[in-house]
């Protein structure tokens, strides 16, 4: 009879501890599943920051030269994104004896605004050429645009100087107003041009034209510069950009440049970018 119970007895024990053995794993093993998953994380998010630097090598590379020279001319720029890319761009073309510049922003923050970066480029050099005026070259991108869905909206200044005689002929689609400085000392806004790049695909675009003189400076920008917030949430404005392109008109286009983002970035301080930043100078020396 005793035999019988310890048969009896025993299997249940063994069922016992199985499920212990299911029902808490030993730490040891979560713990390393855990490391295991934190290295897979580590990995996935190093391969993501290269990717990510190795974009804005391209749109660097798509972008002008940070300084350039035609004859007379001095252009600089430069570019801020407030995320991974910026969704602003500048492009310089020699065509012929004219020089053809854009300088765009793709409305949006971070990758969604610089994967379109590429493709707008692209679209204004497919269509630049010696015999385009800018308000054609203008509407056939904001064309080609409309035909992408969905598409964001985008501002652009567009312009071809030649560089002999320094007649400017301009379009601006949606863009800031961009200040012509003249030696001296009456300033211009040039706003010819028409809708935003993507708002209608038949909109039509006008060209507006100027002389750039010995002298005279040319200021272009992205909305980025003018809507920089300081920290009592007061906007940098047209009228401190104004001001402070007076303030160092006599100097070289690159003494310029540097100078009105020293301004930007010492009125805002601390805060944060809340746009990208892009900022070109034409200056005739």
């Amino acid at each position: 009879m005793s035999q019988s119970f310890s048969t009896a007895v025993a299997p249940r024990k063994t069922l016992e501890v199985r499920v212990s053995a299911r029902r808490r794993p030993p730490r040891k093993v979560a713990r390393q599943e855990l490391e295991t998953k934190l290295v897979e994380l580590q990995k996935d998010y190093a391969e993501l920051h290269t990717s990510i630097f190795e974009a804005a090598q391209v749109h660097r590379r798509l972008c002008a030269p940070r300084h350039l020279r035609f004859g007379e001319f001095d252009i600089a720029n430069e570019i801020f994104a407030v995320r991974q890319l910026p969704g602003d761009f500048f492009s310089v073309e020699e065509v012929g004896n004219d020089v053809v510049f854009a300088l765009g922003d793709v409305s949006g923050k971070g990758l969604a605004a610089g994967m379109w970066t590429p493709h707008l480029v692209g679209l204004v050099r497919a269509h630049t050429n010696e015999d385009s005026p800018p308000e054609s070259i203008v509407t056939n991108v904001n064309r080609d645009m409309s035909r992408t869905s969905p598409l964001p909206f985008a501002s652009l200044f567009l312009a071809k100087l030649n560089t002999t005689t320094g007649l400017l002929k301009y379009c601006s689609a949606g863009h800031p107003p961009a200040f012509l400085l003249r030696a001296n000392g009456l300033m211009e806004m040039l706003t010819d041009g028409g809708l935003l790049l993507g708002a209608l695909s038949e909109a039509r675009y006008v060209a507006g034209s100027c002389q750039l003189d010995a002298g005279d400076t040319l200021l272009i920008y992205s909305d980025g510069i003018t809507e920089s917030l300081n920290s009592d949430g007061q906007e940098f404005g047209y009228e401190r950009l104004e001001r402070h392109l007076r303030n160092s008109h006599q100097s070289s286009a690159e003494s310029i440049l540097f100078s009105v983002l020293g301004s930007v970035q010492d009125f805002a301080a601390t805060r944060p970018l809340v746009d990208d930043m892009s900022l070109a100078v034409v200056r005739r020396n």
